[in-house]
């Protein structure tokens, strides 16, 4: 299964692994593009110097191509634009703003640029300003959404631009790498199936939760305050909902999830931390290497398309 995207990037299979704040480092980014793929580095609100260390540990594990992931809201934001430069990162993915300014400086490095979208307007407004291809991420994803699902948003988005389109939110297995190739996506973003991967190394009770998730495990908080996040249910989840239909002031949600995200990865909270997580997580049932992941996605996509089922 080849596509543009993997003619553009150099890479063997069209998976990206999703850069998942805290979580999507080194060790994630280089196992998934060793495996054909193209891992990706979160950049998320960390010191450049920090996602720096990261690309350079990426660069001893793998020779192939990967990416690094810039939180535009972030406050390094612009640190980590110039950082990406100067350690030669071939590809860089932009999500929470728009990379305009930092476009050209890409370009004249050789870097390819393709952001996160949740619309068609925006996807346009990307392509317009320089993008190489665009993400377009349904709401089924864990983390940070928008409000269209995979479903619609794809086809929209294929249909408005010329450049390849990459299908997120929804996909964990070949039977979503397939319909988002029926849909006319030339490659899938996938981030929850690789929270199992043996290479992860977010806390092992992150894992086990993601493992025993049911269908209807996860919720959206935080739609009031402008940034809504797609998360497990638990205790802190709850607090938020009790506070948004209270009406509580946008400071004080804010502050209810400060920290919240780290307590959940390297503490291993699983009622008071952030346990981001798509809609699918409830088809993620074992561990695997990134390598049998993308494997057996590839696989099975395959044979339903070539079989016409």
């Amino acid at each position: 299964m080849k596509s543009r995207i993997c003619e553009l990037l150099n890479i063997e299979y069209p998976i990206f692994q999703g850069a998942m704040a805290r979580i999507s480092d080194a060790s994630l980014a280089a196992a998934v593009s060793e495996a054909g793929g193209l891992g990706i580095i979160a950049g998320g609100t960390a010191p450049s110097e920090f996602v720096r260390a990261e690309v350079r540990k990426a660069k001893e594990l793998t020779n192939k191509p990967f990416g690094v992931n810039i939180m535009l809201l972030s406050e390094n934001a612009d640190d980590i634009a110039q950082m990406v430069c100067e350690e030669n990162v071939r590809v860089v993915t932009t999500g929470a703003g728009m990379p305009g300014k930092y476009i050209a400086m890409w370009k004249e490095h050789g870097i390819k640029v393709i952001p996160v979208v949740p619309s068609v307007a925006m996807a346009k407004r990307m392509v317009r300003s320089g993008a190489d291809a665009v993400i377009a991420e349904g709401t089924e994803s864990g983390g940070h959404v928008g409000e269209l699902t995979t479903m619609v948003l794809v086809p929209q988005i294929v249909d408005a631009v010329e450049v390849p389109v990459i299908a997120a939110g929804g996909i964990a297995d070949g039977r979503g790498v397939a319909a988002a190739f029926m849909l006319g996506a030339d490659a899938v973003q996938v981030g929850t199936r690789f929270l199992s991967a043996f290479e992860c190394t977010v806390h092992a009770n992150y894992k086990q939760k993601i493992l025993s998730a049911r269908d209807i495990d996860t919720i959206v908080t935080g739609r009031s305050t402008g940034h809504p996040v797609r998360v497990l249910k638990n205790k802190l989840s709850r607090q938020f909902k009790e506070l948004e239909a209270m009406n509580a002031p946008i400071e004080e949600l804010e502050k209810l999830g400060v920290g919240a995200l780290a307590k959940a990865v390297s503490l291993g909270d699983m009622e008071y931390g952030s346990v981001m997580a798509g809609q699918i997580a409830a088809m993620v049932c074992k561990e695997q290497s990134c390598k049998e992941i993308i494997l057996e996605m590839m696989l099975e996509a395959e044979k339903l398309l070539h079989s016409g089922r």
